[in-house]
């Protein structure tokens, strides 16, 4: 039997606020000695009272907008509460039914709602002990909840990708996956094939720390569930973890339903009411987004592929702005998006003096190929800092040249 699947997803992204959701402790965790950055509202003392941030609220808005969302003029925070060790108050202050962005899509993939959070704290688990840092507790975290619409984990990796472009390039995080800042929470079911109606269960996949990672867990989880309903049984709904060295997930605790957190208004916090030109205000400030770059590059003439391998990388982004003021801009984006990265930043160009006559960047490199044998042997070898290397020389020897033509002409010397 052919299985479908029902997947879905949470995109937690950490702002990139000077302070916390609820207070003035500095947001930015990453590195910081254990415990140094709280205070009595993040550690959910008795008496404190929490005051929201406005900027997190603005950028949660912001991106809502970016992902083609619906803003709800009137907004609250509520009370999730569950009893665990990360969460110092015994609740946590999020959204439930009135978020402040929801019904938006990207990359044809519904979005259920994008609504605003306070981070935990983070669990260190060393040897037989489990010690608990407070300082990301209360961190300004969005949550990006999509439909369960997608079907394979290949279409998953382009939209997770182009959610962290557009949270990039909004300024509001760096989204860094391997610092925490963005995280992945997979939901995954399996039903049989002409079925409509969602599966009587969901397994969600927690905080998975890269791409590569979500695909693989993804894939695996597809098969360990297809095998259990074979045998005649149901997957239980659980939380589970990603095991990097197993190559696979690996159960972490009984799922919740949502009226197990018995959420109710935050009491501590008045509602929200927006107006509709401070939505549009804040829509009218957002800057250029990763599609309408691609777009735009491929009206200059770049194929999409070309247009989508600049924008995918900040310093071809960078190098072309750069470059673009005095240059054709179909050049410089042809130039950089058939250079390598690592060579992007050194990559200057100037109309009349870049030499880009095959002959004469051949001879060159000929002479400079035969003077330096112990740069040959180590690129020949693989060191790839050796061309750059080589490269340089032939740049001493005639001035600005065609990097990606000289690349091309000294592979094919040495081939």
């Amino acid at each position: 039997m052919s299985w479908q699947t029902v997947l879905g997803f949470e995109v937690h992204i950490e702002l990139g606020t000077n302070t916390k959701m609820f207070c003035g402790c500095p947001a930015d965790h990453f590195g910081a000695p254990p415990n140094t950055q709280v205070c009595p509202v993040c550690l959910g003392l008795p008496g404190a009272l929490p005051v929201p941030n406005a900027r997190a609220i603005e950028w949660c808005i912001k991106l809502g907008l970016a992902l083609g969302c619906q803003i709800n003029l009137f907004s609250k925070f509520d009370r999730k509460n569950y009893f665990y060790p990360d969460l110092p108050k015994g609740y946590q202050i999020s959204q439930y039914d009135i978020p402040f962005c929801h019904a938006g899509s990207l990359l044809g993939h519904r979005i259920t709602r994008v609504h605003l959070e306070e981070d935990t704290g983070k669990l260190l688990h060393r040897g037989n002990q489990t010690l608990i840092d407070f300082n990301r507790s209360g961190v300004p975290l969005v949550e990006i909840v999509t439909a369960p619409d997608f079907t394979d984990s290949a279409a998953s990796d382009e939209f997770l990708k182009e959610a962290q472009a557009i949270v990039r390039a909004l300024g509001i995080s760096p989204a860094d996956m391997e610092k925490g800042s963005l995280r992945l929470e997979a939901n995954i079911s399996v039903r049989k094939p002409g079925a409509t109606a969602l599966p009587g269960y969901k397994v969600e996949i927690k905080n998975v720390n890269s791409f590569r990672f979500v695909k693989k867990a993804i894939d695996f989880e597809i098969t360990r569930q297809i095998k259990i309903l074979e045998s005649g049984k149901t997957p239980h709904q659980e939380t589970r973890g990603f095991s990097e060295s197993l190559g696979e997930t690996v159960s972490q605790r009984s799922k919740e339903q949502a009226h197990d957190y018995r959420y109710f208004p935050e009491p501590d916090i008045p509602p929200f009411q927006f107006t509709k030109r401070q939505i549009e205000t804040w829509r009218s400030e957002l800057p250029e987004l990763p599609a309408q770059k691609r777009d735009r590059l491929v009206r200059l003439g770049l194929s999409p592929n070309q247009a989508a391998l600049i924008v995918a990388s900040p310093i071809r982004l960078q190098k072309f702005a750069q470059l673009a003021k005095d240059n054709d801009p179909l050049s410089v984006a042809k130039l950089l998006a058939n250079l390598p990265e690592d060579q992007v930043a050194d990559v200057s160009m100037h109309r009349t003096s870049v030499i880009s006559d095959e002959t004469k960047i051949r001879q060159a490199a000929q002479k400079i190929l035969a003077d330096n044998p112990k740069a040959v042997s180590d690129f020949t070898s693989g060191k790839q800092q050796a061309l750059f290397f080589l490269i340089g020389q032939i740049k001493k020897q005639l001035g600005e040249i065609e990097i990606p033509l000289a690349n091309r002409v000294i592979k094919e010397l040495l081939s």
